[in-house]
């Protein structure tokens, strides 16, 4: 902490650190503390980070479509022709299709400890 920091500045600045580092400390043991909703592919459920099936069905579309040699756009066309929507129910746009790649290729950091077998339990249901 700066030594001229007023206390009330010192104290929210304590707060965010003690904050954060339990959001860090739930991600690790596998529990989503959030940052906003979880990526595609993933969902919460009851505090824990678990793979979201039919998300993942959608991932494995793209993936192989990309790996065809289909543009991010000719991608994101198909999905939307065949009325596939984003997480938000959205219209794919080829940023969406990019982050999605990116995250699948580990262009993008991934928060670990998504629990398959909680999610499978879960969608049962």
């Amino acid at each position: 902490m700066e030594p001229n920091a007023l206390p009330n500045d010192r104290l929210k600045n304590e707060i965010w650190k003690r904050l954060d580092r339990g959001r860090k400390t739930k991600a690790a043991n596998g529990g989503y503390a959030g940052y906003g909703s979880p990526a595609f592919g993933q969902q919460s459920i009851k505090g824990q980070l678990v793979v979201n099936e039919k998300e993942q069905e959608i991932i494995e579309l793209i993936r192989r479509h990309h790996k065809s040699g289909k543009s991010l756009q000719q991608i994101a066309d198909w999905l939307n022709q065949n009325n596939y929507t984003t997480k938000r129910g959205h219209q794919w746009k080829r940023i969406s299709i990019k982050r999605v790649l990116d995250r699948l290729y580990g262009k993008t950091p991934r928060i670990s400890g998504v629990k398959k077998a909680f999610a499978q339990e879960v969608n049962k249901v």
